[in-house]
């Protein structure tokens, strides 16, 4: 079976430079949710948050595995591919970084939302704004996602919405990724145009992510409660200017310090914040 799909990649379509700069946004991206800092929980080049199994070495390992997925993912968008084929890379790519971890999950979660992005650009072709990139996915894909959303997925987070009633990730791509188009897409964007700077208009995505997203990783680790004080403590935070004050970093290592002691990781926000640079970026290389 492993070797079946370690070949998945072999098997794409041909990728192009279209589709090789769409897998390098992706890389880039990912690695600029490691670099921000301080972020609530979560590993960076200053410390391992919240976790006692990874750092930032581990991250950029899997970000070296997972270097040529992302532009595979996106050939196989260009060429019409049914969601199986993408299916299929994803969890080769899954495959690989679990053993440049060491078994840690580092990426899962950006496997597939970024993946899906990158294949929607794919088909999209260079014309993907965020519009056309949300159309493109709900109308390739939209209904295998929405399938994919009722099947019973044995991990953390699918099995913590299922028991709360959350809205899973599968859930959150079958009806077009909301949370990142509606709030922290235009939370980035509005962040820069009020003049924050990268590190700043980060910091506000990100927690408008954590403010809106059922992030099952946090209930995994914190339950329920944990889940609603990080919500609340992520609108707080917003509400008194967020990324946007000149104390916005002070603020955030607080918060950062709250979540450590706790042991809560917004995995499923950085998520998010990766996705919403990622669409960023793509926007600016395709004027």
């Amino acid at each position: 079976m492993s070797a079946a799909l370690s070949r998945a990649d072999d098997e794409a379509p041909a990728a192009n430079a279209f589709h090789a700069a769409l897998g390098r946004a992706a890389i880039v991206s990912l690695y600029d949710e490691l670099a921000l800092e301080p972020k609530p929980g979560l590993v960076s080049f200053a410390d391992a948050g919240s976790h006692d199994d990874m750092d930032a070495s581990t991250f950029l390992r899997s970000l070296f595995a997972l270097r040529h997925f992302f532009v595979h993912v996106a050939a196989q968008g260009a060429a019409s591919a049914d969601f199986a084929p993408l299916e299929a890379l994803g969890i080769a790519a899954e495959t690989r970084m679990l053993r440049a971890t060491g078994g840690v999950n580092t990426h899962r979660g950006a496997i597939f939302t970024l993946g899906l992005l990158c294949a929607a650009a794919g088909a999209a072709g260079r014309a993907c704004d965020a519009a056309r990139l949300r159309g493109t996915l709900m109308a390739r894909w939209g209904p295998a996602l929405a399938h994919r959303a009722t099947l019973a997925h044995d991990s953390h987070g699918a099995r913590a919405a299922r028991r709360h009633g959350l809205r899973s990730a599968s859930e959150e791509a079958a009806l077009g990724l909301p949370t990142l188009f509606d709030h922290v897409l235009p939370a980035l964007r509005d962040a820069r145009r009020a003049g924050a700077d990268d590190r700043g208009a980060r910091l506000h995505a990100l927690f408008t992510a954590m403010a809106e997203v059922d992030d099952t990783n946090l209930v995994h680790r914190g339950g329920l409660q944990g889940l609603h004080d990080a919500k609340s403590l992520a609108r707080r935070f917003l509400a008194d200017g967020g990324g946007l004050g000149s104390d916005a970093v002070a603020r955030a290592a607080r918060v950062h310090a709250v979540f450590v002691e706790r042991r809560l990781s917004p995995g499923g926000a950085a998520d998010l914040l990766a996705a919403a640079c990622w669409v960023d970026r793509i926007e600016r290389m395709v004027r």
